[in-house]
């Protein structure tokens, strides 16, 4: 079967190489050339645009940021609709708001192409692995068309019936408490060092305590290690992502108290030049603290 990627950042490319070990023929586009050349020689299929891309295959997965991206791929010039072949099936993996989703599944329904919504959780291992969580809504002559791709992605892969926008409503909710995590995680690292206590001292007692979380053992080793760039997950993505929790709530006038506080805390270190650092780096925005430096490669903390 051919599939099509469309970004090859580091989840797009972990899928790419996951699905081609599992025999897929895996065609792909991106921006950048780097990320062209890793595809090639992962034994993919690299092309210059996402209409090239679209025409090889029947599934096409968007590993894209934004709503804007989603449009500009499907849409902009050198868009991948107007060479999609009917019954193909758009898989967008993006995070974005429900009447977006619901809107584009309209818009590709006219043009005789299917949409899958499918916000992914389980980060770059996650998709290097194949492990990835999937929340996914959208028509059963879609699955029919990409269900083989998305089993080969994922170990558990959500179905929320035909009506786009609830997969996107659910992963808007886990992206609120996985950003307040965040944000509390490192606010308790930041009282920790101010307090002079030892960050890995801190870090191993949370970790084996009640005040722990994922977040909290799944990020807490990057601020340990002073390991903020490259990121591993941009902070503006919560910048993003906490903004659309927001505007969710605002249709309903609905209270989100800590949500709030939370977006503050990382508009702020994107305001300040933080935000393609990765998300950790919402602690440099405590005063008066000195930070563990990251010294070479990152140990393994238990």
């Amino acid at each position: 079967m051919d599939v099509g990627i469309v970004g090859l950042g580091a989840m797009g490319l972990g899928v790419a190489r996951r699905l081609l070990t599992k025999g897929f023929a895996v065609h792909g586009c991106d921006v950048r050339q780097e990320a062209l050349a890793a595809l090639r020689v992962a034994g993919g299929i690299a092309h210059a645009s996402p209409a090239d891309t679209a025409a090889s295959c029947d599934t096409l997965l968007l590993f894209v940021v934004n709503a804007e991206q989603v449009s500009s791929v499907l849409y902009g010039q050198l868009g991948a609709v107007q060479r999609l072949r009917p019954g193909s099936v758009v898989v967008s993996c993006a995070t974005v708001s429900p009447s977006f989703m619901s809107d584009l599944g309209r818009q590709l329904d006219a043009a005789g192409v299917h949409l899958i919504e499918a916000p992914v959780s389980g980060g770059i291992k996650g998709a290097a692995e194949g492990s990835l969580t999937m929340l996914t809504s959208g028509p059963e002559a879609a699955y029919d068309v990409c269900d083989a791709v998305l089993q080969a992605m994922s170990t558990k892969v959500y179905r929320f019936g035909p009506q786009v926008g609830i997969a996107s409503k659910i992963k808007i909710i886990n992206q609120l408490l996985v950003g307040v995590q965040i944000a509390a995680a490192a606010e308790a690292m930041a009282l920790g060092l101010r307090e002079c206590v030892d960050p890995a001292l801190l870090y191993d007692v949370i970790k084996r305590s009640a005040g722990n979380s994922w977040a909290f053992s799944d990020r807490v080793p990057r601020i340990v290690q002073g390991d903020y760039s490259p990121p591993h997950t941009a902070l503006d993505i919560f910048v993003k992502d906490l903004g659309l929790v927001l505007d969710l709530a605002k249709e309903s006038q609905f209270p989100l108290p800590l949500t709030s506080t939370a977006y503050q805390m990382y508009a702020n270190a994107s305001s300040a030049g933080l935000g393609s650092e990765d998300d950790t780096a919402i602690i440099k925005t405590f005063p008066g603290l000195k930070l563990p430096e990251r010294k070479g490669a990152p140990a393994q903390l238990d």
